[in-house]
């Protein structure tokens, strides 16, 4: 089962026409993967800031936007994994509103595993690739 991640519409979120402001998404996709990390890489992604130094900025996105958000509305963003390079990721996240299936949006998101030290891009550490291809393996 794919990994999912709960949220809420927060105030902050909608724009003036009172739907969620489109760069939000974003946002919820980036929670999505820190909330990825703690339970199904086994690590917080603070800890891999902090201790690892490394980075995992997005190089290339896109988002397709099929049903408007609003105020209050509870979300799950589901996370998948489409590939595995040798210094990137490309991560697919679908989003419905809690308890629905239809989807509300989809996106892809390319990052790559960046040393914060050099600002270089860097080879995944080994037991992150094997627990995204682990993950990626149960998906299939």
């Amino acid at each position: 089962m794919a990994y999912r991640s709960q949220q809420e519409v927060r105030f902050g979120d909608i724009d003036q026409a009172g739907i969620v402001y489109y760069p939000r998404f974003i946002h919820y996709f980036h929670v999505a993967m820190e909330e990825f990390f703690r339970h199904e890489v086994g690590i917080d992604y603070a800890r891999v800031l902090k201790e690892y130094r490394l980075g995992h900025p997005t190089v290339h996105l896109e988002v397709d936007f099929r049903r408007p958000l609003r105020y209050g509305d509870h979300i799950e963003v589901e996370v998948g994994i489409e590939e595995i390079g040798r210094t990137s990721v490309t991560w697919r996240y679908t989003v419905y509103r809690q308890g629905e299936t239809e989807l509300v949006a989809e996106g892809q998101v390319v990052t790559v595993n960046l040393n914060l030290e050099t600002f270089r891009k860097t080879e995944l550490p080994e037991r992150l690739r094997e627990r995204l291809e682990a993950y990626r393996g149960r998906l299939a």
